[in-house]
């Protein structure tokens, strides 16, 4: 309904997923896009170690983007 073609409704649907699988890990939802800009295209996609350790719940994610710091748990 709002996307012109469905690649454009696929590619806002990713993004949506992404941003409220965020809010509900307790993280930054624009410090962890920016994480995300900044990582991928350092990375090799088809890694799937590399990949793993750029999702939401992993202890690898950068406290500065949790809202609740993991010490303070």
């Amino acid at each position: 309904m709002f996307s012109k073609s469905s690649k454009g409704a696929t590619s806002s649907g990713i993004i949506y997923s992404i941003v409220e699988t965020a809010k509900a890990n307790n993280l930054n939802v624009f410090k962890y896009l920016t994480y995300l800009f900044e990582e991928l295209p350092n990375i090799d996609l088809e890694d799937f170690d590399q990949l793993d350790a750029l999702l939401l719940w992993k202890e690898t994610i950068p406290n500065e983007i949790l809202l609740i710091p993991k010490n303070s748990k």
